[in-house]
This record gives structure tokens, sequence and C-alpha cells, in this order.
């Protein structure tokens, strides 16, 4: 793992460079539209939902996420609180349940209610009982003011609309030495099959750490978990 202040290990690509002042004019103006239309696409209707939630619930996610690990590489200990943001069918749960333990909580979020539904049925079925849940809008997760030792956004921040607002939220809602950890896929024809990252993930790692520093977070931890795929963030509040 790699300790930074305002660097990444990533070059940029010859594309990024000629989107960045997109982006940068982005920021300056607040992001006040909604800016995830292709991400959210398929999350229109219940059938898209449907669809989504076969793939989020596939067995193979295990092995190729490390769920365990992941909670281990978040620092994530227990009795703390951690919330789970666009949680969709529940993935983490059991593994963010185990990791903090009978005396931590687990805050499972997602806008919609089947997803909500899967999710607590989830929870239900492993009978994890210090997970509760909440609903959140596309502004803001409703996560409990200042209570947060972690919020967990697990292949879910290239599906904010608006980011700005939901990044203010969340450090609200997170303890004054809490964190946020950001694990995305990268914007590149790898990452997802048949190039489909290069449309559906809105930014690359390195615009995503600007985006998220502009909204008073710091960098402190940057690793990459599945190779050419995927990518861990770990930041504090500023």
């Amino acid at each position: 793992m790699k300790h930074l202040a305002h660097q990444t290990t990533t070059p940029l690509r010859p594309w990024l460079r000629f989107a960045m002042p997109v982006t940068i004019l982005a920021l300056a103006g607040g992001l006040s539209a909604q800016v995830a239309g292709n991400a959210n696409s398929g999350y229109k209707t219940e059938e898209g939902r449907k669809a989504v939630a076969q793939g989020l619930a596939d067995p193979a996610r295990d092995q190729s996420m490390r769920p365990g690990q992941l909670t281990v590489e978040m620092g994530l200990k227990p009795g703390m609180t951690v919330a789970d943001v666009g949680t969709g069918v529940g993935f983490m749960l059991p593994y963010l349940s185990k990791r903090v333990g009978d005396n931590g909580h687990v805050i499972g979020e997602d806008i919609t209610d089947d997803f909500l539904g899967m999710a607590r049925q989830r929870a239900d079925n492993q009978n994890l009982s210090n997970v509760t849940f909440v609903k959140g809008t596309e502004t803001n997760p409703n996560l409990p003011e200042g209570q947060m030792d972690e919020v967990l956004v697990l292949d879910a921040y290239h599906h904010f609309d608006y980011p700005e607002k939901m990044l203010a939220a969340i450090h609200k809602s997170l303890k004054p030495d809490g964190k946020l950890v950001i694990v995305e896929y990268y914007k590149r024809e790898k990452a997802m099959p048949g190039g489909r990252a290069l449309t559906h993930i809105r930014l690359d790692m390195p615009d995503v750490i600007k985006e998220v520093e502009a909204n008073h977070f710091h960098l402190i931890e940057e690793k990459e978990r599945i190779r050419d795929v995927q990518y861990m963030l770990i930041l504090e509040r500023n």
C-alpha cells in the first residue's frame, strides 16, 4: 500500500489530458447537474435493477473482489461504525459486520427500495444483528451526522449524479478522524468487458482524486486492488 499526499502513481492517458479542462470547469461550476446519466441508465426500471442485481450477487465476486481482505485494507476495527453507501444487494454487509463485531455498527444505504429489500434479506438470512439500513437520495445518503468511523463507496462513485452534494453529506457524517474509502473501476479499456468502462465510468483515478479533494477531503492512501481493473482510495477530512 502506498502512502501519498496529493499525488498518484498512474500517468494520465492522452484522452484524459483532453478531458481535464471539462472536469476543471465542472468543478468550478459546482456540478449542479446530473453527471452520471450513462452509468445510471440501467437502473431506471425495476427490470434493469434486477439484471444488475444478478451480477452484484454473483458468487465469483468473492474471489475477484476479496471482500474480507478489503475490510482489512480499510483499517476497520472491532467497535467501529461503518456505512456502505450504495450497498446494492448487500454484498459487503457480511464482511463489514464480521469485521466490526458485535459492538460495532454497519449501515447499509441505497436509494431504491428494491435494492434495500435485497440487502435486508441478505442481512436477515445471515443473522447480521449489527446491520441497519437507511434510504438515501441522489444528493444525500442520509447518514447520521458525525457518527461514522468510515464510509465505504464500493463501485458506486461513478453512479453519483451529484458528487459535490454527496461528498458534502458524507463529510458531515464522518467523525473528525473518520475516513472515506472509495473502491472504483479505472476508466480504461481493460477495466470492464468490451471496453465498457470508457463510457460507463465518468472519471479515471487522477480526476476522481481531484474531484474528491476539491470537496474537503485529503488523499492518504492509494492502492491498485485488481490489476488494470479496480483501485482503492482512502481519504480523510480536511
